[in-house]
């Protein structure tokens, strides 16, 4: 089959390689259908050291079950599915607790000898915990929402909720990337009063507006902090979702926050420590967030996707086939793509 794999900082390259097989009882074979480039491929792409042999790559797909080891029972041969962006058993301890991200029998795609979800087909393990079935459908408008599950929408649900958003509170969403734009649509689903979108291309912070951002701040920084004051009475926003991964987002997210509210990161950081001092102390400021357990937000944000109430695949705005993956990663690197889809 044919799979995408990374040898360095801006080699991406599609190649053939084995097909996957099942190997434990619990696995499945599963045919990709859709699959994306995520925010987070960027970091690699943009400075992984280069390497001889290429890794497998890619976290996002949703695709039609092949075969099933004896041990699978949740799915079968036919059905459509999606992935979470990790895999899991979904009952050990930490399962239960709803933090599939720390499953003690989980892992994540592209490591440790399990395919990358750019690619033709993936071996999932512990099938029954991780795949959770789908309606088939050729809407590709819904199937591109469905894919979102996997790990977009989720995260920014991810951030709306460790952040306390609920009916009334106020938002800032910092980052117009596709997880941001997620984050405002989760907030709206979960009744924010108002939203305040940082970002400063007008093609995503329009889609944003649709989403639910009641208000566009394009600086950044100190001007950034400034203006959103502003527009909060002095005060900030009752809760902040930080949706980069930077150093300077989370020092955004800490100026703009309301004494007492919640700032949540769901941005991978890129950077070692952060100002977490005396100021956040005094302020009585949470600091909350972490990588989203999509498998526990899937069955909860798959009824309004179906039933067409939010449409999160609208952050697709590039569709392409697996030939075109590392010209796929270019633009989204050159800020031409918000988010690209994969038809294998």
């Amino acid at each position: 089959m044919r799979a995408t794999l990374i040898y360095g900082a801006g080699d991406v390259r599609v190649e053939t390689v084995a097909d996957p097989k099942v190997a434990q009882a619990t696995d499945a074979v599963v045919r990709v259908v859709r699959s994306c480039i995520c925010g987070s491929d960027l970091w690699p792409y943009g400075g992984m050291p280069a390497q001889e042999n290429g890794r497998p790559i890619g976290h996002e797909f949703l695709g039609v079950v092949e075969e099933t080891g004896a041990d699978v029972t949740s799915v079968r041969k036919g059905d459509l599915v999606v992935a979470p962006f990790v895999w899991s058993d979904n009952t050990c301890e930490f399962c239960r607790e709803g933090l599939q991200t720390s499953c003690l029998h989980g892992g994540g795609w592209g490591a440790d000898g399990v395919d990358g979800g750019q690619g033709e087909a993936v071996r999932v393990p512990q099938a029954d915990g991780t795949l959770v079935k789908l309606p088939h459908t050729e809407d590709e408008d819904l199937l591109a929402s469905m894919l979102t599950l996997s790990d977009v929408f989720a995260t920014g649900h991810h951030a709306a909720v460790t952040a306390g958003v609920k009916q009334g509170k106020t938002v800032t969403v910092i980052g117009d990337g596709a997880v941001g734009l997620s984050a405002v649509l989760a907030a709206k689903r979960l009744g924010a009063e108002r939203i305040v979108l940082m970002g400063r291309h007008q093609v995503r912070t329009d889609l944003g507006r649709e989403f639910g951002a009641t208000e566009v701040v394009a600086e950044r920084g100190d001007e950034g902090i400034e203006r959103v004051r502003e527009l909060t009475g002095g005060h900030g926003t009752h809760t902040v979702l930080e949706c980069v991964g930077t150093k300077p987002a989370f020092e955004m997210g800490l100026g703009v926050v309301r004494a007492g509210g919640a700032l949540s990161r769901v941005g991978v950081p890129q950077y070692p420590e952060g100002p977490i001092g005396r100021q956040v102390f005094m302020r009585n400021v949470t600091i909350t967030g972490g990588v989203a357990p999509a498998r526990h937000y899937i069955p909860e944000l798959l009824p309004d996707v179906l039933e067409g109430r939010y449409q999160p695949g609208r952050v697709f705005d590039r569709t392409i086939g697996l030939s075109d993956v590392p010209a796929g990663y270019q633009a989204m690197a050159d800020r031409e793509a918000l988010k690209v889809l994969i038809k294998p």
